[in-house]
């Protein structure tokens, strides 16, 4: 049997599922959009693995990332989310959150749309990565991700630097950085 080429996640499951089904495949959901953008501002310091193995975990504290709900958090939800071992304790990433769903609703009131928003960074259209062979051929930032975070931190977002939005441009299929050796590799 051939051995299946992937860009990462050999060997754990999860993330060999994450990869085949869900990473770099194009996201237009605007509600979906805005949970990957709060994963990838947990993920900040961390591995998209620990991220990835607490998302169930995520999504049940964070009430299905329903952004309306987020958006009214007060005291007592940020002491019960600091308080839950599934999740990522961190004050200032909980307080971003909360504070990053406020501004995604202000972006859906202006505009109607989440996703034109974020995919206007790449004029709609998704973004081919430069032809690599491994990790280390891969940028961490491009232009795109520091328009990207300019613009999402003007709207009030936080824990969206350049590296964050580019690893998120990455995971919803607004930039295609998959490996050259990669079966899901479409070419450039």
């Amino acid at each position: 049997m051939e051995k299946v080429q992937r860009c990462f996640g050999a060997g754990d499951p999860l993330m060999e599922n994450y990869h085949d089904e869900e990473w770099g495949v194009p996201v237009h959901d605007d509600r979906l959009l805005f949970e990957h953008l709060l994963l990838d501002s947990f993920q900040a310091g961390l591995s998209w693995r620990t991220v990835l193995h607490k998302r169930e975990n995520f999504r049940s504290a964070f009430h299905g990332f329903d952004p309306e709900r987020i958006a009214n958090y007060n005291d007592k939800d940020r002491a019960r989310l600091l308080a839950d071992a599934g999740i990522i304790r961190n004050k200032l990433k909980i307080n971003a959150a909360i504070t990053n769903a406020q501004a995604y609703l202000d972006i859906m009131d202006q505009s109607g749309s989440f996703a034109d928003f974020l995919w206007s960074f790449t004029e709609g259209k998704t973004y081919k990565g430069p032809l690599a062979k491994t990790w280390q051929d891969i940028p961490t930032t491009n232009s795109q991700s520091e328009a990207m975070s300019k613009a999402l931190k003007a709207e009030g977002f936080k824990f969206v630097g350049s590296t964050i939005c580019y690893a998120f441009m990455q995971a919803v299929g607004i930039i295609d950085d998959h490996l050259v050796d990669c079966f899901r590799f479409s070419g450039r």
